[in-house]
């Protein structure tokens, strides 16, 4: 399992903001190249985002399902990515001071990138998953910055 840790300077609902809208996926999580389709019913779970992998020519057309959504605390979705496979991602969110610390994991949950050693995909996945945080503060806290955020009322 790949964990990441970043202090975010925003509040926990500015983040969640960002998560809500299906449309911001491919902005903030590497290897996204594009949205086709967000349910009406996104963030609920159980609901879809039909999103493409990869860099053209080389595009696959999948889906994130969500699984848990408890914001501003925690949300929980299935990535897929076939032909490599699934992955459960986990992001827990606490309040910090004035801001927050969002934590990020992602465990294999299907496909072949299951089978591989810990120890070939876990440089790959930290380095990733750095930046997919560092793209995601960048969104909440431009969004708190500007007054964005739905939860400042």
């Amino acid at each position: 399992m790949s964990r990441n840790v970043r202090e975010f300077a925003c509040r926990p609902e500015a983040v969640f903001d960002v998560l809500a809208d299906g449309w911001l996926y491919p902005s903030w999580v590497v290897g996204a190249s594009r949205m086709r389709d967000v349910e009406l019913t996104w963030p609920r779970p159980e609901s879809r985002l039909h999103h493409s992998v990869g860099v053209w020519p080389a595009v696959i057309d999948d889906l994130t399902v969500s699984l848990d959504w408890s914001p501003p605390r925690r949300a929980v979705l299935q990535a897929r990515g076939w032909p490599i496979g699934e992955a459960t991602v986990t992001i827990d969110v606490k309040r910090r001071g004035g801001g927050c610390v969002v934590r990020l994991q992602e465990e294999p949950a299907a496909g072949p990138a299951r089978w591989v050693p810990w120890f070939l995909t876990e440089p790959l996945l930290l380095w990733r998953n750095a930046e997919t945080l560092r793209r995601l503060a960048f969104l909440a806290e431009g969004r708190e910055y500007r007054g964005e955020s739905r939860a400042l009322g």
